[in-house]
């Protein structure tokens, strides 16, 4: 694969993963969609079937990574670590695309969404208590999660340990997956199998922090989110930023070291 192919099917496929995914969040949480109040089923299956769609389109171009932690457990299994710059641009910059792309597809729900007093509140008094104002845009907006992930219980430990174990099941089971003795995987099998395992880690993992198991799915829709002109949309929640930046690549690192010590 030349750099060019895999920064284009990356930046395609993250792309379609992000629109996909923060597409069925944005269904789930805008009190004008169709789909409001789903439920996490409806998150973890969406995310699950964006997985499966975007490794199908992206793969034949770009072997279908889409996740940062993916290429480091590659490129550690492997001993390759040339194309690593290549696909985080692709992944980094589809991701941002993607996530602009659900403000787009969901324009008119944001601008209902922002605007509804029971949602951000009376703005009259907001503005009469700068204090308040300004402690809430440093936490997470009321949209802030259907471009990135955020925790129910904010303890920096246990939310990294959440992020690493969820990576490493995903990193693990896509080195693994279907091997034999001859060495060989699933074949066109193995973006439905990513896909179900993506589903089994959110019903089973995903409920303290939003599992994001993927730091350009977290880390580019969030600075998206920080840029879009959303009225009321609050705080990007940067301080918690890093968790689904570091776990998932610390996870993705002990997935194929595990992978080298026990199945090469």
């Amino acid at each position: 694969m030349s750099s060019s192919d895999i920064f284009i099917g990356e930046t395609i496929g993250t792309a379609i993963l992000i629109l996909l995914g923060g597409g069925v969040c944005a269904a789930v949480t805008l009190k004008a969609s169709k789909a409001r109040n789903a439920g996490w089923l409806a998150i973890a299956l969406g995310w699950g079937f964006a997985v499966m769609t975007a490794v199908y389109i992206s793969a034949p171009l770009s072997g279908a990574h889409l996740n940062p932690a993916v290429t480091v457990g590659l490129a550690i299994k492997d001993g390759d670590w040339s194309n690593v710059p290549v696909y985080f641009a692709g992944e980094f910059l589809g991701a941002m695309i993607g996530a602009t792309l659900v403000w787009v597809a969901y324009y008119g729900q944001f601008q209902a969404h922002l605007t509804d007093e029971e949602i951000v509140g009376d703005r009259g008094a907001q503005a009469a208590d700068a204090k308040a104002v300004e402690a809430r845009e440093k936490g997470a907006g009321p949209v802030l999660g259907i471009f990135s992930t955020g925790p129910e219980i904010r303890n920096a430990a246990q939310n990294l340990a959440t992020e690493i174990v969820g990576t490493f099941v995903l990193i693990i089971a896509v080195l693994t997956q279907g091997l034999n003795a001859e060495g060989n995987g699933l074949g066109v099998l193995g973006g439905l199998i990513t896909a179900l395992v993506v589903v089994s880690i959110g019903l089973s993992l995903g409920g303290p922090t939003g599992y994001a198991i993927n730091p350009a799915r977290d880390l580019g829709p969030r600075i998206v989110h920080a840029l879009l002109p959303l009225p009321n949309k609050g705080g990007s929640d940067w301080t918690y930023a890093w968790v689904p930046v570091v776990g998932p690549l610390i996870g993705g690192a002990l997935a194929a070291g595990v992978y080298n010590l026990a199945f090469a």
